[in-house]
C-alpha cells in the first residue's frame, strides 16, 4: 500500500532531515565530549545510512501505526501471540499406542534402569515417552487453528507471592492474633458476612468528606458470634476494619441443645425493636435476612424472629446481637429463686421396657423438661 516504502511515503528527502554537523554545533559538541568520543560518534552515524533512519526511524502517520517505539522483530510472549506451529508439523497417520506398546516402552525402562534409580528416572521417562506413533513434532509441538494457551511465567517473583505480601505479615493481622489468642489457620475457617455497606458523607468546614461505611458480622458456626464496624475512603480498608472488628469482638452465644436459643429474649437499639423466639427441632430459621446470616454465623439452626418498628440494618443487626446476648440459662434462674434444678427428661421420657407394656415413653427428640423442686 506504500505506507512505508521511500518511493511512495510523504516523508522528506534523508538529506534534509539528517543534515552534516555545522562548525558551531561541532565546537559544542567539543566542550562535552573528547576528540575520541567525539570520532566514535561521527562513525556510528556514518555507519547507518541516511535513509534507513529516515524510513524506519519515524513514527508511521496512517492509521495503522502505533504511537510507541517498540522493536517488532522480538516476540514478547506475554504480550504477543503465541507463534502457531507450522503446517507441516501435522501428521494425518498419527495414532495413539497400543497398551502393548506402552508396556514395551515401559519394560524397556525398567531394564535400562541403573542400580540405585531414584524419582528423576521416573521424570524422565515421565516427560520423554511418546504416547502417539507418528512424527515426534506431531505431538510436541502440534499444528492447531484454535488460540495458544498463555505462556507459564518462569519468573518466581511473578509466579509466587512475595514474602511481605501475605495475610500473616499485615500488622493489622499480627495484632489480631496476639488479642484474640487464634491461629492464622482457625482466622481461615471463620464463617463472615458483609451485610451492610453504604456511602456516609461527613459534612466539615473544608467541605464533604466521603467514606465508605461497613457492617460484618463473624461467627465459628460453633456459638461463637461477633459484630464489626468499619469506615475509611477507601472501599478495601474499611471491609478490613469490619472482619477485624468482627472476629475481635465474637462473644459466646448460648444455644439450647446446640441449635436454638432459651426462651424468648428481646433486644432494642434505637427504635428497632428484636424478638427471638426459640422452636422445635426440624422448624429452621424463619427471620429477616440479618438476622438469618447472624444465626448462620452463631450456628443457630431453629429459630423465629419478629422485628417492631424500625427496620434500619445497622439497629436490627445491633438488637439481635444484644438479644442474643441476653439469654438467661436455666440454671441462673433456678439459684435467683434459690430452687434446684432437675432435668426429669431420663425419667419421664426414659426407654421403653423389654416387654413393651408398663414401661415410659420414648424420648425421640423431645424438648427438655425440667423441674423446679
Amino acid at each position: 500500500m506504500g505506507l512505508t516504502t521511500p518511493s511512495t511515503s510523504a516523508l522528506p528527502a534523508p538529506e534534509e532531515i539528517y543534515k552534516p554537523y555545522t562548525s558551531e554545533e561541532l565546537a559544542a559538541l567539543s566542550k562535552k565530549y573528547s576528540p575520541s568520543q567525539l570520532a566514535s560518534i561521527r562513525a556510528g552515524e556514518e555507519a547507518i545510512s541516511a535513509s534507513d533512519l529516515a524510513v524506519q526511524a519515524t513514527f508511521r502517520s496512517d492509521p495503522f501505526g502505533v504511537n510507541y517505539l517498540d522493536d517488532f522483530s522480538t516476540h514478547r510472549p506475554v504480550i504477543d501471540k503465541a507463534v502457531r506451529a507450522p503446517e507441516s508439523n501435522y501428521d494425518p497417520n498419527q495414532r495413539m499406542k497400543t497398551e502393548k506398546e506402552v508396556a514395551a516402552d515401559l519394560a524397556a525402562w525398567v531394564q535400562d534402569l541403573p542400580e540405585e534409580p531414584d524419582r528423576v528416572e521416573w521424570m524422565k521417562f515421565f516427560d520423554n515417552t511418546r504416547l502417539t506413533v507418528g512424527k515426534e513434532e506431531a505431538e510436541l509441538n502440534p499444528h492447531s487453528s484454535l488460540a495458544p494457551e498463555l505462556p507459564v511465567m518462569k519468573d518466581p517473583n511473578l509466579r509466587y507471592p512475595k514474602a511481605g505480601d501475605s495475610e500473616e505479615d499485615d500488622p493489622r493481622m499480627q495484632a489480631l492474633l496476639k488479642s484474640t489468642g487464634f491461629t492464622i489457620q482457625q482466622i481461615r475457617q471463620l464463617h463472615t458476612k458483609n451485610l451492610v455497606q453504604h456511602r456516609v458523607v461527613n459534612q466539615t468546614r473544608m467541605g464533604k468528606i466521603q467514606s465508605l461505611y461497613f457492617l460484618t458480622v463473624a461467627g465459628n458456626g460453633r456459638g461463637l458470634l461477633g459484630v464489626g464496624e468499619g469506615k475509611a475512603a477507601e472501599p478495601e480498608n474499611a471491609r478490613k476494619q469490619a472482619y477485624m472488628a468482627a472476629i475481635r469482638h465474637m462473644r459466646p452465644v448460648r444455644r439450647y441443645e446446640e441449635r436454638t436459643i432459651y426462651g424468648e429474649v428481646e433486644g432494642k437499639v434505637g427504635a428497632a425493636e428484636v424478638r427471638l423466639m426459640a422452636r422445635p427441632p426440624g422448624f429452621g430459621v424463619r427471620c429477616q435476612q440479618y438476622i438469618f446470616e447472624m444465626c448462620r454465623c452463631a450456628g443457630i439452626t431453629d429459630l423465629a424472629a419478629r422485628v417492631t418498628r424500625s427496620r434500619n440494618p445497622m439497629n436490627v443487626i445491633k438488637a439481635t446481637f444484644e438479644a442474643l446476648q441476653s439469654q438467661r440459662l436455666p440454671d441462673d434462674i433456678a439459684r435467683g429463686r434459690g430452687k434446684k434444678l432437675v432435668d426429669v427428661r431420663k425419667v419421664y421420657y426414659g426407654e421403653a421396657s423389654d416387654g413393651g407394656e408398663g414401661g415410659g415413653k420414648s424420648s425421640g427428640s423431645f424438648e427438655a423438661i425440667v423441674q423446679f423442686l
